[in-house]
């Protein structure tokens, strides 16, 4: 059980059963699906579409944002090789020393970064070192969270300029 897991339960969130989840968490559902749809295309090469039927059938996607998640996905499976041109030389290490958990979060923060402006990059980064925390190894947070601010710097020059100003 992670650490995550284990803050949960012991402090329990009030939960009413009539009210709707908020965007920002429907995306963040969506982003959780996304990577483990991701994961699974990495690690068994199945068609995307094959995929994308088998989470949808499978998973509880009530509380997520179905569609955003088909784009997460499809945007970062056919676009990997771009996705990973962004971030490749970021990197202390051979690309295909990377983590497979490690190598879908990046990919998703790499697609949200350079493909989906209208996330702010502080999202797009914070979401993906969240999940990073929760499948990735213990200290991939740090080092994805490194790797998406350097290519944020990069593909989010004005964005980040323009909140150092205010």
């Amino acid at each position: 059980m992670s650490e995550v897991e284990t803050t949960n339960e012991q402090n329990p969130a009030p939960q009413r059963k009539d009210k709707k989840p908020s965007r920002s968490q429907m995306r963040s559902a969506s982003r959780r699906l996304a990577l483990q749809a991701v994961y699974q295309w990495q690690m068994n090469h199945t068609a995307v579409s094959e995929i994308e039927t088998q989470f949808v059938m499978d998973q509880d996607m009530g509380a997520c944002d179905k569609a955003y998640f088909r784009e997460v996905l499809q945007g970062v499976t056919s676009g990997a090789k771009k996705l990973d041109s962004l971030f490749e030389e970021l990197l202390d290490r051979p690309f295909a020393e990377l983590d497979p958990i490690e190598l879908a979060v990046l990919r998703i923060g790499a697609f949200e970064l350079s493909e989906r402006l209208d996330v702010p990059y502080r999202v797009a980064i914070n979401e993906s070192v969240e999940l990073a925390k929760g499948f990735g190894a213990t200290e991939s947070h740090k080092y994805v969270n490194g790797i998406l601010d350097k290519l944020a710097q990069r593909v989010r020059r004005e964005e980040i300029a323009a909140r150092r100003n205010r």
